[in-house]
């Protein structure tokens, strides 16, 4: 096993004679204790010939946050108290604790109980094997040896891995520790937060970056790796009899399938690689909330339509039942804990195109319990499935406390009741025995046999006798799955040679070829010219969607020089060219392979049957057009010859957008000619958006006359206008004649903010009641852009002249980011403070939760409330299906809380992680900019604020300023008055749009 260093966090091993006393801090109303356990079985619903039984409960135990078997059948418990509410995120006077249970005569019941180690902090997640049991605790990968099995720790936990965020993540802490069919550790991390991975003391510039994503780490080499990026908060995933891996996740969707290399959509932020240009979608092809409720609020009360979908947006805990209890129709299929609906969700999976679809089956569990708060589950040695319940009545967030003295652990079984025969210690058994076990029926013996033996080999026992079992057992068995469990036993325990796992790739089954594929590329494959050769083969002529995916997968692990053969041939296959999670996963393999090879990727693009990947391609040309023109050229002069010219001319419009000029191509004249007459008016459109980034001084004109002719469609002028002021050809005068046209309103005063026109302001203002909510939106981003307009900004609402509360709290910060002292005091004057010490704030909350009381929001105007909230919050959040996307969805949030809703908009700095904080933006024309920063390229970057994305040209700007700071200002009430107030708070707080 790799060497491993003490644990910093800890200075002892074992069980302490003194765990810190547990206290409850939930405040809720009504909240003194759950349902008896009698109680909430009875009232669980499920399928005739299902039966449930408490397994375990407080105060045996409390705060189960995870749970895994060990070859003896046994349960292992992590019992998490330092987790606390999100004020405090973590209890610094308590301690976390593994708790190991075991049901000696198979009832059904624990009849031992043992604490292993009750010393650890911000534990998540627990697995045996290799001679000790690894934990997550953040912000550290922990091994605690027990190498004699006596379930008493030899010695000191020892850091194997440390750099996991340890507080903004909060409750997307890292987590999730199981072991895969290829004999590497497994886990999860959540969105909150970046961490920087390595083995202690390794250096930041050789760590491994990572926020939401799947890793896993080997327990002999010791490597570690980032396996997929993206989504919100993954907390549960399980593998198919097939060895696919799947993941469950909350808010965005909630089944998605693990290829190496994915990077899948995100709740918020940017992913780490800025030329992935799209991102996948989830497996599943449905939610489990009722969208056309607009995400109607599931904590205390589940609409008949949620109920219908699954219950609600949030899942914790993944199981894909490999048992030999259940009935057999459900073996194979996906279940989840939905968290609000206090079920078991459960999806079918079946292949479809290059991978999966998963589709919504009848639920399996309803408890009626409302404490209830499913976070994993497992099938065991008997087939019957443990259901860990946290046993609260908050949510992941807590803003109302935590109830740590209660906690379940339930069993759900099938068919008849009977006393079953306790599990053998597997370890116990000889490696023929083991063996033996790869065939059982129920995959929790397969696993455990598998790890066994790799342990074995790993010690050094002689395998020959294993390899050669194992050999005839993948030749002699007909079951696919079988013989996959061969393949992997072998793998784990050094019997998988490469020269045998080539040859297999040739194999009948599809699962056989793509297994074969992802052991091989698990070792370095730079000087392994016979793999890749074979690689390149099938990549040519394999016909299996699933095939075509793993090998779009292996393009990663290949050096970007390498990867131009296998690429090519998968971008030339017709049959899943339309599979857009096909196309995206060989788009991220090529991207750097095309930065290096940019004439051989213009032949990509022309043979690929990938319109994605042809769009692509020309967008990562483009984006190095500066240097390399040459590329660019032929990229335009194959649109010019394609039957479908739009995938590469919006490949470029993307590159471009934000360039004020770029340089002209040389086959851009011909090419401007040709297309321009097209049929297609896309093509048309295209060509004279293009033609303005390329000083194209007719298409420019043409654009003038589009957004001055008012007569013209109006979405037509629009699009027509914001090209002219993209590429700086919309002059003063032009714009002042169309901020008086309705259509071309808004979009003309965005573009004034790129002037400096002494008589706009004025001019702004004096029509300011006639404008319409976003043309005065995008008035007031402009008038707080310049020292000068924002002067006139400010006299206009002290006059009365522009009403107070149309300066939000996020232009009135972006007043002050100005640097203008006489400014901030009139600000002051006419506005408010904006409120920046942690007493201030605090004094506000108090202030707000007096005036704030059930009786005053009962009496809210909700529709006045929503008003507010269009005005307010919906440029950046999300409520009920409406508004923006810079900052997390609203819906699903603990809004209910007012606890909650204060802290986040008081001190919203205190909850959002650094990587989604704000910047000041200083540009060189005068302009101050505030927002995310994101979308960076070497030429552009693109300020995420209040309003529509800002790119612009790095060229143009003076200075970028990190704050620590969130995107969400400070002061956001301040301009509004106690009934606003109560009713914006009356509508956040209720249940329905």
């Amino acid at each position: 096993m790799v060497s491993c260093l003490l644990a910093c966090l800890v200075a002892t091993a074992g069980v302490s004679t003194e765990f810190p006393k547990v206290y409850d801090s939930e405040t809720t109303p009504g909240s003194a204790r759950p349902p008896s356990p009698a109680e909430t079985l009875l009232r669980t619903q499920m399928p005739e010939g299902f039966h449930v039984k408490l397994f375990a409960s407080e105060p045996d135990v409390r705060q189960p946050v995870n749970i895994s078997l060990d070859e003896r059948g046994r349960l292992w418990v992590v019992e998490n108290y330092t987790y606390a509410e999100s004020p405090i995120r973590f209890a610094s006077d308590l301690r976390d604790r593994i708790v190991i249970f075991d049901d000696v005569d198979g009832d059904g019941r624990f009849d031992r109980r043992k604490v292993f180690w009750d010393q650890g902090i911000r534990l998540t997640s627990v697995a045996v094997g290799f001679g000790g049991v690894w934990v997550t605790a953040a912000p550290n990968l922990i091994f605690i040896p027990d190498r004699d099995r006596d379930d008493v720790p030899d010695g000191p936990p020892v850091v194997v891995l440390d750099g996991w965020d340890a507080d903004q993540v909060h409750h997307t802490i890292v987590n999730g520790l199981k072991w895969g069919p290829d004999g590497w550790l497994y886990g999860r991390h959540g969105i909150k937060a970046t961490s920087w991975i390595g083995k202690p003391g390794t250096p930041q510039d050789r760590r491994v970056r990572l926020n939401c994503s799947i890793w896993r780490y080997h327990p002999i080499s010791g490597v570690f790796e980032v396996v997929t990026h993206g989504t919100t908060n993954p907390w549960g995933f399980d593998y198919d009899d097939h060895g696919e891996m799947f993941f469950i996740n909350t808010v965005i969707g909630h089944l998605w399938h693990v290829v190496p290399g994915a990077h899948y959509e995100r709740m918020y932020g940017e992913d780490f690689d800025p030329h992935t240009y799209q991102l996948m979608a989830q497996t599943a092809d449905h939610l489990h909330w009722a969208t056309g409720e607009k995400w109607t609020v599931t904590r205390d009360v589940v609409s008949d339509a949620t109920a219908r979908a699954g219950g609600g947006h949030a899942h914790s805990g993944l199981m894909v039942y490999l048992g030999d209890n259940w009935p057999e129709r459900y073996r194979g299929d996906v279940f989840t804990l939905n968290f609000h609906g206090r079920r078991i969700n459960h999806d079918g999976l079946r292949r479809k195109g290059a991978g999966y679809v998963a589709s919504h089956e009848p639920d399996v569990v309803q408890m009626q319990d409302p404490w209830f708060r499913g976070v994993e589950l497992v099938y065991g040695p008997d087939g019957g499935v443990f259901v860990a319940d946290w046993s609260d009545v908050g949510e992941c967030h807590d803003k109302s406390g935590v109830h740590r003295s209660s906690g379940r652990i339930y069993k759900i079984t099938f068919g008849p009741q009977r006393t079953q025969t306790p599990p053998r210690d597997l370890a116990t058994l000889d490696d023929g025995a083991l063996v033996a076990l790869q065939l059982h029926r129920n995959d929790y013996f397969v696993r455990q046999s598998r790890r066994l033996l790799q342990e074995r080999a790993a010690a050094g026992r002689d395998m020959t006798g294993v390899h050669q079992a194992l050999r005839a057992m993948f030749k002699d068995q007909s079951e696919v799955p079988r013989k996959l469990r061969a393949l992997w036993a072998l793998y784990v325990t050094g019997g998988a040679a490469a020269g045998w796992l080539e040859g297999l790739l040739g194999h009948a089954d599809e699962h056989v070829r793509v297994w074969a594929i992802r052991l091989l590329a698990d070792r370095p494959l730079r000087g392994d010219e016979r793999s890749m050769s074979m690689f390149s083969g099938m990549a040519a002529r394999d016909r299996s969607g699933l095939v075509q995916l793993y090998l779009a997968s292996v393009l990663q692990r290949l050096p970007p020089e390498r990867r131009g053969a296998i690429g090519m041939a998968l971008a030339q296959r017709p049959e899943y060219a339309s599979d857009a999670n096909l196309s995206l996963m060989l788009w991220y393999g090529l991207a750097p392979w095309v930065a290096t090879r940019p004439e051989e990727a213009v032949k990509l693009a022309e043979r690929s049957r990938h319109s994605l990947v042809r769009k692509f391609v020309a967008r990562r040309l483009a984006e190095d057009l500066q240097a390399r023109p040459g590329p660019v050229d032929a990229i335009l002069r194959l649109a010019m010859r394609s039957r479908a010219p739009q995938e590469i001319l919006r490949g470029l419009g993307q590159a471009l957008h934000g360039w004020r000029k770029a340089p002209r191509p040389s086959a851009w004249t011909t090419v401007a000619a040709r297309l321009g007459r097209s049929p297609d008016t896309e093509v048309r459109r295209l060509v004279t958006e293009l033609g303005v980034v390329f000083g194209d001084g007719q298409a420019i004109q043409q654009l003038r006359e589009v957004a001055l002719d008012e007569s013209a469609a109006g979405d037509v002028r629009r699009v027509a206008l914001r090209a002219v002021i993209d590429s700086g050809q919309a002059d003063g005068p032009m714009l002042l004649r169309l901020i008086r046209d309705r259509v071309t309103a808004a979009v003309a005063i965005g573009g004034l903010a790129r002037h400096d026109v002494a008589e706009a302001p004025a001019a702004i203002i004096r029509m300011f009641d006639s404008l319409d909510g976003e043309a005065q939106g995008a008035a007031v981003a402009m008038l707080v852009s310049r020292a000068a307009y924002a002067r006139t900004l400010l006299e206009a609402i002290g006059a009365r002249k522009v009403p107070r509360h149309a300066l939000s709290a996020y232009h009135a910060r972006q007043v002050q980011s100005l640097g203008d002292a006489a400014l901030d005091r009139q600000l002051a004057e006419v506005w408010g403070q904006l409120r920046t010490t942690s007493d201030d704030k605090k004094a506000l909350m108090e202030r707000f939760k007096a005036t704030l009381r059930p009786e005053t929001i009962a009496l809210a105007e909700v529709a006045r409330g929503r008003t507010m909230f269009a005005q307010l919050c919906a440029p950046c959040h999300k409520l009920y299906g409406e508004g923006g996307t810079l900052g997390p969805e609203l819906t699903g949030a603990d809004r209910h809380n007012l606890d909650y809703l204060l802290h986040n908009i008081v001190d919203p700095s205190g909850e959002v992680g650094a990587d989604f904080r704000m910047s000041v933006v200083q540009m060189k024309d005068g302009r101050t900019l505030n927002g995310f920063v994101g979308n960076q390229s070497a030429r552009t970057l693109t300020v995420r604020g209040v309003g529509d994305p800002v790119t612009v040209e790095r060229g143009e700007v003076a200075s970028v300023q990190p704050s620590d700071v969130s995107v969400m200002p400070e002061g956001l009430l301040e301009p509004f008055t106690p009934e606003q107030i109560r009713d914006l708070f009356g509508y956040l707080m209720s249940r329905g749009p």
